[in-house]
């Protein structure tokens, strides 16, 4: 079995694990007077357990191979053999910048941190147009902050603490 499927296996596993827990005990400790509601916190989980699921069983089986028999169809495939070949540089600083992201959200604002991860991790990957970088973070921090807080009514601080 390649590396892919072994990778949609595992995550297979997982997804089942939030899927059990989604759908048999969160919702036990609902009280009576929400159980009424059509939309309950188990809502999304669910939706994300149930596609979780399905991409891996879809990965696992294959289906999503082109039967056409591309000639680069071995340049796509993940190869255990050549794992030194791929970019873990990146992948472990995305990782390490997603932590500082969460370590700061609420002492630099919203704001600030989401602009501050988006423009440093387009730069890991390699964009050197440091002007959209600048613009598309900005707009994507805005955008995401005004529909969470506005549109939403969940308030987030947009700017640092000592502010």
């Amino acid at each position: 079995m390649t590396l892919d499927r072994w990778i949609a296996f595992l995550l297979l596993l997982a997804f089942a694990l939030y899927g059990y827990t989604a759908f048999f005990t969160m919702d036990a400790q609902l009280p009576p007077i929400m159980q009424r509601n059509p939309i309950w916190p188990s809502s999304f989980p669910k939706l994300l357990a149930i596609g979780g699921v399905m991409t891996a069983l879809i990965v696992l089986c294959g289906f999503e191979k082109s039967g056409t028999g591309a000639p680069n169809s071995d340049a796509t495939e993940i190869n255990y053999r050549r794992l030194k070949e791929y970019k873990f540089g990146q992948a472990l600083a995305l990782l390490g910048l997603m932590v500082v992201y969460a370590l700061v959200l609420r002492p630099v604002g919203f704001l600030a941190a989401t602009f501050l991860f988006l423009a440093i991790g387009s730069i890991i990957l390699g964009e050197r147009r440091y002007v959209v970088v600048a613009l598309v973070s900005a707009t994507a921090a805005g955008a995401v902050w005004y529909l969470v807080n506005v549109v939403l009514g969940i308030f987030l601080t947009p700017l640092p603490v000592f502010f």
